[in-house]
């Protein structure tokens, strides 16, 4: 059973088309069922139109619709249920239409397919002979369905976006969706890079080896110079950390690395072009086989290194990228060398099939402030090169030929957003007090160092959330105690005078180093966070160093925040380990060093019940909304089939956050907020109604925040709190809040 179930389903899924697809799946089910008939219908606009058989006549195939409520097709589609009949003919909704041929069939079950809650259509096997199918043969045809629910709603889609494209995209307006790299809104055309692997040359036996051997070192050296200038460009215009990813890729063409490997396969007797390409796709293959994903993604950078080299190769006169006008890129897999080559003014958004939202071209793109989606499928179905298009990242979405009241509306959204981001900002610099005076601190949440001073200068209270663990990613391997004593101390001196929260190496999960791979199957509740540093204590230690030497003579006060804490023994080991570092550290500089305030991340549910116990051994405790929502309900937020129920707004989440505020203020325990809840306009109303006056938030959200919660009575929301904490779910807590703001004349804010 298992065999043909995976047959059937392979087959299905690696069909060119939906047409295809349906065939074999009729054609299949029905041999492996021996049963007379197999018909499958799909629903389109509420009908349910034959759309495959084997059995049935072939004439009423794309003519025969169904509406739902009517024939026995129907009611499997409304009942979202199995029905398994002896004889169809005596059932009361049993239709007979003459056009398919099926008043010898007697025999019938169907079993609705299903993806996401949604039907998207109904599976049929029929028989002459009047029998029941067997529980056996239901289950099997209930597995089949449920298995090829996505690989037909995929191919569905790909049918849609290439009739609109035959038909003329200026007419039709397709909407693609991804996973948000980088929010952002923005509108322009489409230029397609990459759209096939360039390193697939053929293996070509070469004809002298000295004129490939200089060949392939002019095209070294000039790679090498074009990484050498964007690592200079980008200490300069972002930050150290991201130079130093196309320093280490200037490394991996040395003699000793890929270099030397593609001088060895010349001298094999191949061209230059064959030897990077043979070497490059090996090991392309063996970190694509990687179950680690970010592993995984290191394929990238060999491919990057690649196709840069074989374009110097085959076509030095096309590697400079010149435009005259921003475009939206489009790739397979954006590197950040191909972004690296774009004008910061020529770049409006990036869209890609692969990657992922922690990959060094994601990270570059917000470091850029560049709109990106990732993980969008089937993009390279049809022609979108040189398409006007509306990248929607706060949406994830991309609208390709969009209409011209869409372009308007969408020119007008962003000179509105424009105009009031401007009108937020002249008050970023006045305190944060609500109409009744009470003073809310608004911290800032960086993990690179470009752009702190000008973020601090404008009116954050202080660094409430630094993420030492981007250092770590972005280098080759893990950095030593000097390297990051630089790093914290930039940030110590950008922050003048105000508090700087700094938090341990916070990697595993979503977040794995491409030095330091880590393969679970949950990794979620895995080897994580202070999980890791402790069962790592020298490299913990070195980073405690880091952080204390850094804060020597500083002018602004550090606080050492610790991830993923579940237990008591975790914070008792790691406040050890501070004591060692504290003590070698302090022997050195003497009274100079001032001892920092340790805190714990509540992200782990079990901590909620032991603030009483967490404030007789730390300074603070700062509450990370968005691990506590995952771990609380029970989702991954990145898995795409459940991620719907992740929701901050939950009023059994905001109950829970109600206590922790309780507890922190009840024990003088110092709480804040340092997920992306805080950021959150509506989020922020719900934060300051517990009580927390401590809130820390990515830059884009600061004005924003300040400018609402200075035209609000903390009074009004602690009563409006009530109010949300007894309603069913998060849409309504929404909702009662949009009023609440509307009634103050501040819905705009949304």
């Amino acid at each position: 059973m298992l065999n043909t179930l995976r047959d059937i389903t392979q087959a299905v899924a690696s069909a060119p088309n939906l047409e295809q697809a349906l065939s074999l799946l009729v054609t299949q089910t029905k041999l492996a069922m021996d049963t007379d008939c197999c018909s499958i219908y799909l629903l389109e606009q509420q009908q349910l139109l034959l759309s495959a058989t084997d059995g049935l006549s072939a004439l009423a195939v794309g003519r025969v619709r169904l509406p739902l409520d009517q024939a026995l097709v129907g009611l499997v589609a409304q009942k979202e249920e199995v029905i398994n009949l002896a004889d169809a003919q005596s059932h009361p909704r049993f239709k007979l239409l003459p056009e398919v041929d099926e008043e010898d069939f007697k025999a019938f079950l169907a079993v609705p397919i299903v993806y996401q809650k949604r039907v998207l259509g109904v599976l049929v096997v029929q028989q002459t002979q009047a029998r029941q199918f067997s529980e056996h043969e239901e289950s099997f045809l209930m597995t089949l369905a449920a298995q090829l629910a996505v690989a037909i709603r995929g191919l569905k889609q790909k049918k849609q976006r290439l009739q609109h494209h035959s038909e003329g995209l200026v007419q039709h307006q397709i909407l693609y969706s991804g996973q948000t790299a980088s929010k952002g809104i923005a509108i322009a055309h489409g230029l397609v890079l990459g759209a096939e692997i360039a390193i697939t040359q053929a293996s070509i036996p070469c004809e002298n080896v000295d004129d490939e051997l200089l060949r392939l070192d002019q095209a070294l050296q000039l790679s090498k110079d074009a990484l050498a200038m964007m690592a200079t460009r980008f200490e300069h215009e972002i930050n150290q950390d991201i130079s130093s990813i196309f320093t280490a890729m200037q490394m991996l063409l040395d003699e000793a690395s890929l270099g030397g490997e593609f001088r060895a396969e010349i001298t094999q007797g191949w061209r230059a072009e064959s030897a990077v390409s043979r070497i490059c796709c090996g090991y392309i293959d063996q970190f694509d086989n990687m179950d680690d994903v970010y592993l995984k993604g290191r394929a990238s950078d060999i491919r990057d290194l690649g196709m840069r080299v074989l374009r110097h190769l085959i076509e030095p006169e096309r590697v400079a990228l010149t435009l005259d006008k921003p475009v939206i890129l489009l790739a397979r897999e954006v590197t950040t060398g191909m972004l690296a080559e774009f004008s910061p003014q020529k770049l409006a958004g990036i869209v890609t099939e692969w990657g992922g939202i922690n990959s060094h071209a994601a990270i570059l793109a917000r470091a850029l402030g560049v709109p990106a989606l990732v993980g969008v499928e089937q993009l390279f179905d049809a022609d979108l090169d040189g398409k006007l298009m509306v990248i929607n990242a706060n949406r994830g979405q991309l609208l390709v030929s969009p209409s011209p009241a869409v372009v308007s509306e969408y020119r007008t959204l962003i000179s509105a957003e424009k105009a009031l981001a401007q009108e937020y900002a002249a008050e970023l610099a006045l305190p944060t007090c609500t109409l009744d005076g009470h003073r809310i601190q608004l911290f800032l949440n960086a993990g690179l160092i470009s752009g702190v001073v000008n973020d601090l200068a404008s009116g954050a209270d202080g660094i409430g959330l630094y993420r030492t663990e981007i250092l770590f990613m972005l280098q080759q391997r893990f950095p030593s105690e000097s390297e990051q004593m630089a790093v914290y101390r930039q940030v110590m001196d950008a922050a003048c005078g105000k508090r700087v929260v700094l938090r341990t190496l916070d990697v595993g999960g979503d977040k794995p180093l491409p030095y330091f791979p880590i393969t679970e199957d949950n990794p979620f509740l895995g080897w994580r966070g202070i999980r890791l540093s402790l069962d790592h204590p020298e490299l913990f230690l070195i980073q405690i160093r880091a952080m204390l030497r850094a804060s020597v003579d500083a002018c602004s006060e550090l606080f050492i925040l610790l991830p993923m804490v579940s237990c008591l023994d975790e914070v008792e080991q790691a406040l050890a380990i501070f004591e060692q570092a504290w003590q070698e550290i302090s022997t050195d500089v003497g009274q100079s060093l001032t001892r920092p305030k340790i805190g714990v991340m509540i992200e782990v549910p079990a901590l909620l019940y032991q603030v009483d116990q967490l404030a007789e051994l730390l300074d603070f405790v700062s509450v990370g909304t968005n691990d506590l929502t995952q771990y609380l309900l029970a989702v991954d937020r990145n898995n795409p089939r459940v991620s719907g129920l992740y929701d901050s707004y939950h009023p059994g989440f905001l109950r829970a956050l109600r206590r922790v505020s309780y507890d922190c203020h009840h024990h003088q325990l110092e709480v804040s907020v340092c997920g992306e809840l805080a950021g959150e306009t509506i989020g922020a109303l719900i934060l300051v109604a517990m009580g927390f006056d401590k809130l820390s938030m990515n830059q884009g959200s600061l004005a924003r925040v300040n400018y609402l919660l200075r035209r609000i009575s903390r009074t009004d929301l602690t009563a409006m709190l009530e109010q949300i904490l007894r309603l069913h779910d998060g849409k309504a807590v929404r909702q009662h809040l949009l009023v609440f703001l509307d009634q103050r004349g501040l819905a705009g804010l949304i």
